[in-house]
């Protein structure tokens, strides 16, 4: 009776070690070397994903050096996703947003701090209400010296949480902007529901934490 319980422990544990596994088609992003992209009028591109990307958005907007936030998908496998496709956590991405900034005014670390600041670093596979694999947690590195600092800023925080970090770390290859009905949406849908209930606390909590960072006409 020990045997064939112990055989059946065995196969239930490489059932689910299979279940675990990567697909090869996310394996290769995640494998793949980083997309470098150049500066354009001085200006630099970082990629974060964190949860619902209007949520992200405007918490990157109201960050001193940033001059724009735009909303889309990124870390996935498949061309040309949209909003209905990613949804079904089949196409790899992630809700992200793509940062254009100043690196003049702020660096890409201040970035990385904001992300962490905004955000519960040990959610997995999501962000407050938002759940699925869609709305999982990324943040994207262009080049070794951005790996770098993200590397060390999660593992100090993970040292200071006491608690494994979710989010996971990808080289950047491309950056698909979402539909313009999901653009500046915090913005211009002020009263919708998800956003007085989801993301203006997001944004406020986040506000208080880091306000050394924020525009001076920065909405709180």
């Amino acid at each position: 009776m020990k045997k064939l319980v112990y055989i059946l422990t065995a196969a239930l544990l490489f059932s689910c070690h299979n279940q675990a596994q990567v697909n090869p088609k996310q394996q290769a992003v995640i494998d793949a070397d980083p997309v470098v992209v150049p500066l354009k009028k001085g200006k630099a591109r970082a990629y974060f994903a964190s949860g619902c990307f209007w949520c992200v958005e405007a918490i990157y907007e109201s960050v001193e050096g940033v001059e724009e936030s735009i909303s889309g998908y990124s870390g996935g496998y498949t061309k040309n996703p949209t909003y209905e496709a990613s949804n079904t956590g089949r196409t790899g991405h992630a809700e992200a947003v793509e940062i254009i900034y100043d690196p003049n005014v702020v660096s890409f670390a201040t970035l990385v701090d904001v992300y962490f600041a905004s955000q519960n670093p040990t959610q997995v596979n999501g962000q407050g209400p938002d759940r699925g694999s869609q709305y999982r947690s990324i943040i994207f590195y262009q080049n070794d010296e951005q790996k770098k600092i993200i590397e060390e800023k999660k593992a100090a925080l993970a040292k200071k949480l006491n608690a494994k970090i979710a989010a996971e770390v990808y080289p950047f290859q491309k950056f698909w902007v979402a539909e313009a009905y999901h653009q500046n949406y915090e913005r211009l849908h002020p009263n919708q529901r998800y956003i007085q209930g989801v993301s203006i606390p997001r944004l406020r909590r986040f506000q208080a934490k880091m306000p050394e960072v924020l525009k001076k006409n920065a909405k709180h």
